[in-house]
């Protein structure tokens, strides 16, 4: 392959060398296999094409400078994983074939881990889908789950700063006893139009209100919400909302940093009184947020003045990219280390 330009790498699709693959049939999921092609040959009545039968995860591998590789969080993506196939019936895939083949994927493609000093990483996509044709509505008998990674650049190509983002009542992400808090990709189907929408009009992303009543703050579309305000670290409690595994893992953290947590309905009328707001993911960790437009009803919600992010969005970003790249002692057990 040509050199890497680990500086010019945006999030986006790179081949790398292999992915490894697993496919469950008669009951069972069957032995580990490489593939060096980016292909997939599937049946064209597949419950994954037809009826939505599909759900992915995404987690990262960071290389530190003592030359180590972490993977963030790994179990709480396979439980994660596990829920979505819970929630759309498809066959679990058990948490230690999970590991093996995040690991394998990893090891295959080692050359492909930006070095340390590149503020890159290295991106992991497991998905798991139906595979067994079905033309009558029912879940399908036989599944694939597979892996594929890439390297992925620093989600702020120009550094850590505050974004906008306009609220609109005319899109919902996902109903109220829906599956919005799997990670299906159904849910990000019904969020394209609105992200189109906000790019256009020159914001980041889309506020979504809860889809019943139009009251309370859900989430940004790809991302978790949350507000700081009175030495509080504030996040909504909703059943249409992804639980975000770095939401969770900064709630630990404001915690143990002195902030109080809470994790409840915030009405939307709340957001005026935060002194700082920030969307949360495996992509960017925290994009925090500077204004959110209300395009329905002309209000505005600022949060940055000055085009910085807030002191406590600046400091938990720190805190959890620096145990993610080794720099700081991971105290949580968090990471899941190659050497």
């Amino acid at each position: 392959m040509n050199e890497i330009d680990w500086s010019s790498l945006s999030f986006s699709y790179t081949k790398t060398d292999y992915n490894v693959r697993c496919y469950y049939r008669d009951g069972k999921w069957g032995e580990l296999e490489v593939h060096s092609s980016d292909q997939v040959s599937i049946h064209m009545a597949a419950t994954g094409l037809h009826y939505g039968q599909e759900a992915f995860e995404g987690l990262k591998a960071f290389k530190g400078k003592d030359g180590k590789v972490r993977i963030f969080r790994l179990e709480e993506n396979a439980k994660r994983l596990a829920k979505s196939a819970e929630g759309i019936m498809m066959a679990e895939v058990p948490a230690d074939l999970f590991a093996e083949a995040v690991l394998k994927a990893i090891k295959l493609n080692e050359r492909f881990i930006p070095p340390y000093e590149t503020g890159a990483s290295l991106y992991i996509r497991p998905l798991l889908m139906g595979t067994g044709a079905k033309v009558g509505v029912s879940p399908a008998d036989e599944y694939l789950f597979m892996i594929f990674v890439m390297p992925v650049g620093p989600y702020f190509k120009a550094g850590f700063k505050p974004t906008n983002m306009m609220i609109t009542r005319q899109f919902d992400r996902a109903a109220p006893q829906g599956t919005g808090h799997i990670k299906v990709g159904g849910n990000y189907a019904a969020s394209l139009r609105s992200g189109e929408m906000a790019h256009e009009k020159g914001y980041s992303a889309v506020l979504f209100l809860d889809s019943k009543e139009k009251k309370y703050i859900d989430e940004c579309g790809p991302a978790n919400f949350f507000g700081i305000k009175n030495n509080t670290y504030i996040t909504p409690e909703s059943h249409s909302v992804l639980p975000s595994i770095t939401n969770k893992s900064l709630v630990q953290l404001a915690g143990d940093m002195g902030l109080k947590t809470e994790r409840r309905p915030i009405l939307l009328e709340e957001i005026e009184t935060f002194e700082e707001a920030g969307a949360c993911g495996t992509a960017a960790v925290i994009s925090p947020i500077g204004q959110i437009d209300d395009i329905d009803t002309g209000k505005s919600y600022v949060f940055s003045k000055d085009g910085k992010p807030g002191a406590v969005c600046e400091k938990l970003y720190n805190k959890l990219r620096a145990i993610q790249y080794g720099d700081e002692p991971d105290t949580y057990g968090w990471n899941t280390i190659i050497e």
